[in-house]
Formats: structure tokens, sequence, C-alpha cells
């Protein structure tokens, strides 16, 4: 992770004051008459590091129904409700409090402020502050499951082995073995924390290297998807690119059967699209396809926006005995479920 103040707090110490970190909004950077830098070879220069953080969520409150912006005024407070929130959470707790009451015990969760690394502002995508990251369906939210899908995972579930019966059955995030989430994408969301990305290219090819466990996503510029695909499933896919006039435009297929991004099979399509608005934004679209899951696609859309510092390494699980301490937990369970039964 970046080695760094949260955002709110550095304005706090420089003195703006949290009311007016509004006026912060990264929507400040847009430039009318941006030109797209070129790399040596000539192709549309998205180097750099990015974080997609955002106040944004990602579907839409369905009481703004096909609401899909937000007044300024309405963005900034949002922003500022946001800010507000971190700075709340930072003050130093007062060591003679009282034991709040056993039934109304908040949840403790496992991470506090310093790890995480919250969107505070709502960056303008096209001059609009966005009420959510999916635009399509118009009532930004993700479309419903199929019934023969649900009817399918239901019987799996209820057949298959337990999710604590080894590690094996534990989650690739909760092992380390890619983002959790789906910050490396694709899609590329954000989460609560490690929000950074680092771009770079060569001649035919562009890496995408995401700061939570350090997944870098290769991905050629060329017309058709590796042969080997079809056999050798990929962390984060099998993905292809092409250059659109300035935009890059990246098709993902043949993803490893252990990611699954919201219930998705081996017919999942993901369709991302990166455009270069200024010097320190990237729009950044996707489209999700997947006939035997979904009752549609839906398409996303949100701004990369540029940080000027290095990417730190992300060490995880080192020291984390969380895992081992799940699955001893789910043998004790076991052995006082058979003790209970006479066993």
């Amino acid at each position: 992770m970046f080695n760094r103040l949260t955002l709110a707090g550095s304005i706090a110490l420089l003195g703006v004051g949290i009311v007016t970190t509004g006026m912060l909004s990264f929507s400040a950077l847009a430039q009318d008459d941006y030109t797209v830098p070129r790399t040596w070879d000539g192709a549309p220069d998205l180097q750099g590091v990015w974080r997609n953080a955002t106040v944004t969520p990602l579907e839409r409150p369905t009481e703004l129904g096909e609401q899909r912006a937000y007044t300024r005024e309405e963005a900034y407070a949002l922003e500022r409700a946001a800010q507000q929130e971190v700075e709340d959470d930072n003050l130093p707790l007062d060591p003679d409090r009282p034991p709040p009451p056993a039934t109304s015990l908040p949840p403790v969760g496992n991470y506090d402020l310093f790890w995480t690394d919250r969107g505070m502002f709502m960056p303008t995508i096209n001059g609009e502050y966005r009420t959510s990251i999916i635009i399509d369906p118009p009532n930004g939210r993700i479309p419903g499951y199929k019934p023969e899908f649900l009817a399918a995972r239901a019987e799996q579930r209820a057949s298959g082995p337990d999710q604590f019966d080894g590690p094996e059955g534990r989650g690739v995030g909760e092992r380390c073995l890619l983002s959790f989430g789906s910050h490396s994408g694709p899609p590329m969301l954000p989460v609560m924390y490690n929000s950074h990305y680092e771009i770079f290219q060569s001649p035919g090819y562009v890496v995408i290297l995401a700061e939570m466990v350090h997944d870098a996503r290769i991905i050629p510029i060329r017309d058709d998807h590796d042969a080997r695909a079809e056999v050798m499933d990929k962390w984060m896919g099998d993905s292809i690119g092409r250059w659109e006039g300035d935009t890059l435009v990246v098709t993902t297929r043949h993803f490893n059967p252990w990611q699954n991004f919201r219930g998705a099979s081996e017919n999942l399509t993901v369709v991302e699209k990166f455009r270069r608005d200024s010097e320190h934004k990237i729009i950044y679209s996707f489209t999700v396809e997947d006939p035997t899951v979904f009752a549609a696609n839906f398409t996303g859309e949100l701004a990369l926006t540029s940080f000027d510092e290095p990417i730190y390494e992300y060490a995880c699980h080192e020291g984390n005995y969380a895992l081992a301490g799940t699955l001893a937990g789910a043998r004790l369970a076991e052995e006082e479920a058979r003790k209970a039964a006479g066993q």
C-alpha cells in the first residue's frame, strides 16, 4: 500500500478545512483541449500510477431510479460526508468510556483506519457526477440471475463439499492467490483499500499491475486469443487488446474456474475500454457478458485518477494465522457436534 496519510487528513493538516474539500474534487482536473500523449512507438500513452477509489457506489441507490447524475452541490455534500466520516473515525477514543451494551455491540471488523483507503471524492465522467458506476441498465443496477443458474447453484451448495473442509475450499482472495473483490479484474472495481494500479507499455503489449497481491495482467495487442487458453485458463483470464483511435479496447475470456465474478461461468466475457481524458484521468468502462448466468449484459464506467507516488510491495498473509485458525475452528466444531451426537 502507499506510505501516505489519508487524503482528508492531509487536507486538514494543510488548514483547508473539511467544509471546503469539495472544491478540491478531481472533477477540477478535466482539460477541454487535451491531446493524448504518445509512447515512443506512437501508441496512446496510458502509463503511470492510477487509482479508482471513489465515493460513487457500484450500484445506484434504488430510490434514485434512473437518475444518472448528481448536481454539483449534491456531489460535494457526498464528498464532504465521506471525508467527515474518515475524520470522525480517526478521532482518539476515550480510554474511560463505558462498555457498549451487550445487546448493541458494533461489528469489530478486521481492518482499522490505517489500512483502509476509502474513496472520498467523486471524479466526473463527461462532466457528470455519476450516481453509480453501473450505467446500463438505466436503473444503474446489476441485472438479476437466470432461474436455472440459481437452481443449479442451490443444488451444488447442498450437495458439494463444505467450504471449511480444507484450505482449497476458501476463496482465492482469502488465500492471497488473487486480489479479493474484483480489484485486479476484469472488471477492475474499487475495494476498501489498495485501489492503485500501474500501467506499463512496450511495443505490442500493455501491462496492468494491481496493487493488491501485485497481480499483473499482460495484454498483448493482437486480434486472436492465445490458443493455449482453451486448455490453460489463466488468472484474470486471457486478455487481448486493440486500439480504436485513442481508446484501448480489451476483450477477456477463458477465466480460471477458481476466479469467480459474481457467479459467472466459463462463458464470461468482459470487454473493457481505457480512454485518457486528461493528464490526470483515464475513463475506464467495462461490459460484462455471461448469457448462462445473468439475465442481461451490464456496463459500468468510472474514472482512474493519477497518483504521483510509487506502489509499495503488498505482502499478503505475512505473519497471518487467520486461515489456520479458521480451519482449526471448523475441526473443533465438528468434534463438538460428534460428541453431542454421542459418537
